[in-house]
């Protein structure tokens, strides 16, 4: 973790002139934005929204601006989000934070939108690719969110209920289960990768293959993927990386949601 701050803090440094920090969406202040722009932006090219991770309960969006690094290089602009965290807030009202952000940023720039997140963000990656967007209003497109890239997501939360997470998450098993995206209707017509670190638990594991699979009986398209020799600390580190598999894959995703 330190070295994500060192890293985010060097980033944002080096692209003080192509970014804007701490755009609020809203009134609270961990409800910003920070917009990385890409060397050469296209307005044809898709945003990527990243999402951080911290068990819906820590972390601040600043620690993780490099990871912006490998998408900006290739051409994309990266809104990374901040959202207010448990026990303050309910994990149902960050999931809305995040919808909250994404609405803003659409009206804000008119772009595709497609997303990213790592651990809980990778939870809420997920809400919002399975969001119906028509609920949202007459100007919001049903395709707002359609494809995303979880890395290392939770998406079964019924295993939280009896640790010590759950003090401050405060879900009993009906919130579990309804703020638990593998469970939910899957979506058809969206696309959701989701990788792993193959050193990561056997639970990790579990939790990707469980949406990939039941999403895809559902008529989602999914793809599932362990990197090796990744931990549940390494496994996102390559988005800062343009040159890497996962950034390779990313730009495959955006080049997909450019096309709805």
């Amino acid at each position: 973790m330190a070295a994500w701050e060192r890293d985010a803090a060097a980033y944002r440094r080096a692209r003080l002139r192509r970014a804007e920090l701490g755009i609020p969406y809203g009134q609270h202040k961990r409800q910003t934005i920070d917009l990385f722009h890409a060397d050469a932006d296209d307005e044809r090219r898709p945003l990527l929204i990243f999402i951080h991770g911290g068990y819906w309960r820590s972390l601040e969006p600043s620690m993780f601006s490099h990871f912006a690094g490998g998408a900006n290089a290739r051409g994309y602009p990266v809104a990374v989000l901040g959202y207010r965290l448990c026990p303050e807030v309910t994990l149902a009202e960050i999931v809305g934070d995040v919808r909250a952000a994404a609405l803003f940023l659409h009206r804000r720039m008119g772009k595709r939108l497609a997303a990213c997140g790592h651990s809980a963000g990778g939870h809420l990656t997920a809400a919002l690719v399975g969001t119906e967007w028509r609920a949202f209003g007459a100007d919001v497109p049903a395709h707002l969110i359609r494809h995303g890239l979880t890395i290392s997501g939770v998406f079964d939360l019924e295993p939280l209920l009896s640790t010590s997470i759950n003090a401050d998450l405060r879900l009993d098993a009906e919130a579990a289960r309804a703020m638990s995206p593998a469970l939910w209707p899957a979506p058809k017509g969206v696309l959701l990768e989701a990788l792993v670190g193959g050193e990561e638990s056997s639970e990790f594991l579990r939790q990707s293959h469980l949406i990939v699979d039941r999403w895809a009986a559902g008529g989602a398209s999914t793809l599932f993927s362990a990197l090796p020799g990744a931990n549940h600390f390494t496994a996102p580190n390559p988005l800062a990386d343009p040159g890497s598999g996962i950034v390779d894959g990313l730009v495959k995703l955006l080049e997909a949601a450019a096309k709805v």
